[in-house]
């Protein structure tokens, strides 16, 4: 994800007439799915791009954003009541960026248990599988007892509805080249059970006419 920054707007590698809608809504659906009583702690936001938009919507006691393009540090993990807390440069007030690769499978930059909710929106289908597994531990790793993990990402039928989208320079066609995989609530409910999370205390549903699915998991 890189270009220019705007506030308001979830910035894409490349451009798309929608994009800022769609980045509203998935912001506004993961807002709705936040208890209330988690609000005053700490979030996770991984894949925040370049522009945490997400995270200058949501009302958190501490905001905390991920990604490999963002400008803020990488600091080591955190100790037991410790959180990450360096500089962030260009990051909205009261967010910290830190720059971090999923792809390098290393561990996240927080303690066990430090974390109250976490969400990954519309990334879950960028990832490589060994990636995702591994994201999905350190996810479970990081979480209170309690804390929540919150999931959008598009519907498996979409596939190809979204690169006709593409085409018409409606969506960043960079974006769905990059998609790896499509889900289902029932493979995205395997993957969860596989990380150890129980499939009890998950919720599933669905947003934008069913064309993006929502998951939440509880720790």
């Amino acid at each position: 994800m890189s270009g220019k920054v705007s506030p308001g707007t979830r910035v894409t590698r490349g451009k798309g007439r929608l994009e800022a809608f769609l980045a509203r809504h998935r912001a506004q659906m993961a807002n709705r799915l936040i208890p209330d009583e988690l609000r005053g702690g700490t979030i996770v936001d991984i894949g925040c791009g370049s522009y945490p938009y997400f995270l200058t919507t949501t009302r958190f006691g501490r905001r905390y954003g991920l990604d490999r393009l963002v400008s803020g540090g990488a600091p080591e993990a955190a100790g037991e009541s410790e959180l990450p807390a360096s500089p962030s440069p260009g990051a909205p007030s009261g967010v910290t960026l830190i720059r971090h690769d999923l792809a390098e499978r290393t561990a996240l930059p927080f303690a066990d248990g430090s974390v109250d909710v976490v969400t990954m929106l519309a990334v879950f289908e960028h990832l490589d599988h060994d990636v995702l597994r591994h994201t999905l531990g350190e996810i479970r790793r990081i979480l209170r007892p309690g804390g929540v993990y919150i999931i959008t990402t598009p519907a498996a039928w979409t596939d190809r509805i979204l690169r006709m989208f593409a085409r018409l320079g409606l969506v960043s066609a960079e974006e769905i080249e990059e998609h790896k995989d499509a889900y289902t609530h029932a493979r995205i409910a395997d993957l969860l059970a596989g990380a150890g999370f129980d499939r009890a205390a998950m919720r599933f549903g669905t947003f934008e006419l069913g064309m993006n699915l929502w998951a939440m998991a509880r720790r």
